[in-house]
């Protein structure tokens, strides 16, 4: 990925061998292998899926393996519990947090092992404790504060803290990023190398290239429940990595696609939203663009620039402030609402897929079916059967990995969730369907398949237009790439005579290398990273590796 002079130690603290684990009729894990050593940190990479958490549950205690072994330090070890764990040195950060959010910070880092003083609570010894240690991971917040009223960075730190107490030999961060500020990244990352010095061995679980570019040291691989290769994060190409993961080559990983049509089937001509002398900079402001039929057109552009603006003024979100001339396949529509847009055959696809695309507490066939309910009617009847004959079509199309569409979808994987999305998209039989960030936070196997879904809407003549901060994305899935800045379109090129340098260019920002976290503190500059102030800006990460070496990252 990049080079470095870093030193790894050669003493291992945590072996795992041959471990399995089965859920029914599913195995989950076949024969697992992981190594770390001391003062190491280990990237652990994978599709959903792929038996990550499933390793590291069983790791932490939460999950018993139904065979392997497991030592931490040369010493065999059996966990019953988390508390098990946590005595033999194993401290684990999950994705969703395991705080007590009504409790205070120092009763969080020390549940369950409070201080005593001749057979009272030391209470203030605790907070005295708890000062160190939160000064230890950079953060300055008082013992007493609760941690439900906190960001969710610091809750982080608060748990990292926690961990710390806890004298962790082994400390294993599931997704640690995905709900932080750009900010909270940086200072979570500089607590990386006093954890190397202090022996600490890291398990790292990322879908971010970028972050494990930046400070790990190693990556073990996992497919399908089991070891796909182990990497050494400064002397592999990223390429490689993604072919490890989704078990094919990074060439790929996007699909070729039929030359779209002549004919433009949207045309924008001065759309902008009234808002008097309040309106934001962000907001589409004299846009004039034209999609093609069945063409993918990228929206580029960096934080602020009104990608996600145009996408939902398009779609009817912005109401009766809508100005200028849309035009479909020739004909003028007037667009003030998503019910218009949609009676147009427009559909939407939007960022947040969790607050604004799907009920998370809903079936997955009760999240796809409910855009055509009225067309699936008898007589202005529900009809069941309908309803579950063409959400059944929906999931073989986009091959939605679910055991059924009674399955509720907050329990499917991020991948799958936002094929749930498409799905209900499909089932109208949209012209043009709009896309905000399509890929954001799902794996690369998932990206790989939405890329593939792109494919075959521009081979059935759909339009797309899709917003992204990738920017190999957009030159890699996209026909041609619309560059944003304030509101406006400033340049329309071909995505196969784009760069990200070129992109980055027009948007109004110069392409830079990214530094590298090395093991001493001391920032590395090299080729494997993202650049951090990207497309997206400050707080929100984007990629901007060159397409030809690493191709698809996240």
């Amino acid at each position: 990925m990049q080079s470095s002079d870093r030193s790894v130690p050669d003493t291992p603290v945590l072996q795992m061998s041959g471990i399995a684990k089965r859920f029914g009729g599913i195995r989950a894990l076949k024969g697992v292998d992981l190594e770390v050593r001391a003062g190491e940190v280990m990237a652990l990479l994978g599709e959903n899926g792929a038996g990550k958490s499933t390793l590291m549950n069983i790791l932490a205690g939460v999950l018993p393996p139904d065979a392997g072994r497991i030592e931490v330090g040369g010493e065999e070890r059996r966990f019953a519990s988390p508390s098990d764990a946590q005595a033999a040195g194993v401290a684990m950060i999950h994705q969703e947090l395991d705080l007590v959010p009504g409790a205070s910070v120092t009763d969080n880092l020390f549940l369950g092992a409070e201080k005593r003083r001749l057979g009272l609570l030391d209470r203030r010894g605790m907070e005295r404790e708890t000062k160190e240690l939160l000064a230890e991971v950079g953060i300055r917040i008082s013992p007493s504060r609760h941690v439900g009223t906190m960001r969710v960075g610091e809750q982080q730190m608060v748990a990292i803290a926690k961990a710390l107490r806890l004298d962790a030999r082994i400390l294993v961060m599931d997704e640690p990023t995905s709900a932080l500020s750009e900010t909270e990244v940086t200072r979570l990352f500089e607590i990386i190398p006093g954890l190397r010095r202090r022996g600490v061995a890291v398990v790292f679980i990322s879908h971010r290239m970028d972050e494990i570019a930046q400070i790990a040291d190693r990556g073990t691989v996992m497919r399908d429940g089991e070891n796909a290769g182990t990497f050494d994060v400064v002397t592999t190409r990223p390429a490689e990595v993604i072919r490890m993961m989704i078990g094919k080559p990074l060439d790929q990983v996007y699909p070729d696609r039929a030359e779209p049509e002549a004919d433009v089937r949207l045309r924008l001509r001065g759309l902008r939203l009234d808002g008097g002398v309040d309106i934001s900079r962000s907001e589409p402001n004299g846009i004039d663009l034209e999609v093609r039929r069945g063409e993918v057109l990228g929206l580029a552009g960096l934080l602020g620039a009104g990608r996600s603006e145009l996408l939902e003024a398009v779609f009817g979100l912005g109401g009766g402030r809508l100005r200028g001339d849309v035009e479909l396949d020739g004909e003028p529509v007037r667009i003030r609402s998503p019910r218009d847009a949609m009676a147009h055959g427009i559909g939407f696809v939007p960022e947040d897929r969790r607050a604004a695309g799907l009920n998370m507490h809903a079936t997955v066939g009760a999240n796809i079916a409910i855009s055509v309910l009225e067309r699936l009617a008898t007589l202005g009847w529900r009809s069941r059967s309908k309803e579950r004959r063409a959400v059944t079509r929906a999931i073989e199309a986009l091959r939605i990995k679910t055991g059924s569409q009674d399955t509720i979808v907050r329990t499917l994987s991020g991948g799958n969730q936002q094929k749930v999305v498409f799905g209900r998209n499909m089932l109208r039989e949209p012209r043009v369907l709009l896309l905000d960030e399509p890929t954001r936070g799902v794996d690369v196997g998932a990206k790989s398949e939405i890329y593939r879904l792109l494919a075959e809407l521009s081979a059935d003549d759909v339009s797309v237009v899709m917003a992204s901060s990738e920017l190999p994305e957009l030159i890699g899935a996209c026909d041609r790439i619309a560059v944003l800045r304030e509101g406006r379109v400033v340049e329309v090129v071909a995505a196969r005579a784009a760069t990200e340098e070129s992109l980055l260019a027009a948007a109004g920002m110069e392409h830079r290398e990214p530094a590298r976290v090395g093991a001493g503190g001391a920032e590395q500059s090299g080729a494997g990273g993202a650049e951090r102030a990207g497309p997206k800006g400050a707080g929100e990460r984007a990629t901007t590796n060159d397409r030809d070496e690493t191709g698809e990252t996240q």
